[in-house]
C-alpha cells in the first residue's frame, strides 16, 4: 500500500515499531511506495518528538521515559507549534485571566499575548515571557520544580489554583485521540487538570503529531474541551473526529495567515472570543 501522505505514513511507522519493537528504513520504503530518504526523514521526525529512537537501518520502540527535556520537544515541529501559538491569539478574550499550562505549544502563545491579560502560569518559560511587560498582570504558581518541563509542580502549585478563577485555561498536551487527552507524567498532568477544573472555557494546543502520540497518563475528555487548534498538517480522519468530539475546531494554515474554523462557517469564527 502506497502512503504519500506524511501524517498517515508517520502513523503506521509507529504502529510497526510499537507492534515489533523495530522499523527497517529499507523495508518500510519498500512496503510503503516511498522512498529511503522519506522514510529516513519521517523517522527522524519522530525521534524528534520522542515517540521512536534512531538506531541503525531504522528506528525502534523508545523505552518508557516521561521526561524529555523542555528544549528537545521545544525544538520539535517548531513551525506547527509556532502556527498554532498564532491562531490561539484570537481566543484569548480582552482582559480575561488566563491559565497557560507548561507545554511548548502554550509557550509558543505566551510571547503573542495581548495586552491587558492576567496569566495565571506555572511555566518558567511562560513567566519569562510575561515579566517584561507591563501590559499584562502575572500570577506565578510556586512549586517543585519539575526539570523536564521547565515549571513548578506538585500540591503547592495545586493550592495554588484552588483559590482562583480564571476565563480560560490554554492547555496542551502529548497525546491525543478518542479516548482523551494525554500528558507525558503524572504531575503535569494533575496541574493540567486542575487548571481545566477552574476554568470557564477550555481551549487545547496540538501540532498534528500529537494526534498519532501515544502518553500514559489520561487528564481530560476531548469532549470537555471547548477549542481545540491544529495546524494544516492534520488529515482528514483527525478533524473528522475532533470535529466530532470538541465543540469547535481551529485550523492553523502553515505560515502567516488567518485560521480556518473547521467546525463552523468561517462568518462565525469571531464568536469564540467570548469566554
Amino acid at each position: 500500500m502506497r502512503y504519500t501522505q506524511a501524517p498517515e505514513r508517520r502513523r503506521e511507522l509507529l504502529r510497526r515499531a510499537a507492534e515489533a519493537g523495530y522499523v527497517s528504513s529499507t523495508d518500510a520504503a519498500a512496503e510503503l511506495g516511498v522512498s529511503e530518504m522519506t522514510i529516513r526523514r519521517d523517522l527522524r521526525q519522530l525521534a524528534a518528538q520522542g515517540l521512536v529512537n534512531r538506531v541503525a537501518g531504522g528506528a525502534s520502540a523508545p523505552v518508557p521515559a516521561y521526561g524529555v527535556p523542555f528544549e528537545q520537544r521545544r525544538d520539535a515541529a517548531t513551525a506547527e507549534k509556532e502556527a498554532v501559538g498564532r491562531a490561539a491569539v484570537p481566543l484569548v478574550p480582552a482582559g480575561a485571566v488566563v491559565a497557560l499550562d507548561a507545554g511548548t505549544t502554550v509557550a509558543a502563545l505566551a510571547a503573542r499575548l495581548p495586552g491587558g491579560l492576567t496569566v495565571v502560569t506555572h511555566s518558567i518559560p511562560v513567566i519569562l515571557a510575561c515579566t517584561g511587560r507591563e501590559d499584562l498582570e502575572l500570577i506565578c504558581l510556586g512549586g517543585a520544580h519539575h526539570r523536564a518541563t521547565r515549571s513548578f509542580t506538585g500540591p503547592i502549585t495545586r493550592a495554588g489554583l484552588e483559590d482562583l478563577a480564571v476565563d480560560v485555561a490554554v492547555l496542551s498536551a502529548t497525546a491525543a485521540g478518542p479516548t482523551g487527552v494525554y500528558s507525558a507524567n503524572a504531575a503535569d498532568a494533575e496541574i493540567k487538570r486542575a487548571m481545566a477544573r477552574i476554568a470557564r472555557r477550555v481551549v487545547l494546543l496540538l501540532d498534528h503529531g500529537k494526534l498519532a502520540a501515544h502518553a500514559p497518563m489520561r487528564f481530560l475528555d476531548l469532549a470537555a474541551v471547548d477549542t481545540v487548534v491544529v495546524d494544516a498538517g492534520t488529515d482528514a480522519d483527525q478533524l473528522a473526529l475532533l470535529r466530532a468530539t470538541c465543540r469547535e475546531v481551529v485550523v492553523a494554515p502553515l505560515d502567516a495567515g488567518t485560521a480556518v474554523p473547521a467546525s463552523r462557517p468561517a462568518a462565525s469564527a469571531t464568536r469564540v472570543a467570548g469566554p
